[in-house]
């Protein structure tokens, strides 16, 4: 038996505690090998490997079909080798023959969480319990550990706005790589954090209007104020008269406003079609 708490080797006696029993308390997958067979001496250690990196979310259990005939039949082994995973003392998923890592892992996605995914659910499940200082700090832990995983950041970025730092989640959302921050993910919040921004920033003196700062701070006044026509009215003036300031603001804040509303709103087909004739 491999040296890991959680790889198991079954017996007659043992089968059905080992692997009904504790399906009842989480996922065990069963494989069902022969020495008679190469494919199976080749996926034992991968499967042990895969055990080892998931740390306990499943147990591996290593059923030997020579010994365990009878019990291979009754639970519908017909060729090996075979993975079957169990929950609540059934069979809910079968694997046949040594398919690649990636087959397992997208088979474990449909019952338990990945381990890099581990972070983000710890996070998610302790805002549910009202703990969102841990649920911060877990979320950035995990955006640090994976920081391609846009939805690390945006969980965390959500998650500090309604905590009242919008300013730390729009330092964070800023500092992503543009593609990043064009992700149809980010970039709805990302905008509506910049509008949240700039109704705090200095206005220009009425003298200088046309100044970009003053166009986005009195767009986000209306805003504030719920006047989304005039909002959207000083936001495309903005992205017709300013397009290269702060990445376009005008026209992504329009985007924003357009997915919030919903595409058959009034306003947003209206303002979506001037956006695109540029009028």
């Amino acid at each position: 038996m491999p040296q890991t708490p959680y790889v198991f080797d079954a017996t007659r006696d043992n089968f059905a505690g080992l692997v009904l029993g504790n399906s009842e308390r989480g996922l065990v997958l069963v494989h069902y090998w022969t020495s008679k067979a190469a494919p199976c001496a080749l996926l034992t250690p991968r499967l042990v490997k895969l055990a080892e990196a998931y740390g306990g979310r499943f147990l591996l259990v290593l059923a030997n079909t020579d010994e365990l005939r009878r019990i291979a039949h009754e639970q519908g082994v017909t060729s090996v080798p075979t993975v079957k995973f169990y929950l609540h003392g059934e069979a809910v998923h079968t694997i046949h023959g040594a398919e690649p890592d990636s087959s397992f892992r997208a088979a474990l996605a449909r019952f338990i969480a990945a381990p890099e995914d581990r972070l983000r659910q710890d996070a998610l499940r302790a805002h549910a319990d009202g703990d969102t200082t841990r649920a911060i700090a877990l979320l950035a832990r995990a955006a640090v550990e994976r920081p391609d995983d846009l939805d690390n950041a945006l969980d965390l970025a959500k998650l500090l706005t309604l905590d009242g730092q919008a300013e730390q989640a729009l330092r964070l959302l800023s500092a992503l790589p543009r593609e990043a921050r064009r992700d149809g993910r980010i970039a709805p919040l990302l905008a509506h954090l910049e509008l949240l921004d700039a109704v705090q920033a200095p206005a220009a003196p009425q003298a200088v209007a046309d100044d970009p700062v003053w166009q986005l701070h009195a767009a986000a006044l209306e805003l504030v104020a719920d006047r989304r026509e005039e909002a959207m009215e000083r936001l495309l003036a903005l992205s017709r008269t300013h397009s290269d300031f702060r990445d376009d603001i005008g026209r992504r804040g329009l985007l924003a406003l357009f997915a919030m509303l919903g595409a058959e709103h009034e306003l947003t087909r209206r303002f979506r079609a001037r956006l695109a004739q540029g009028s």
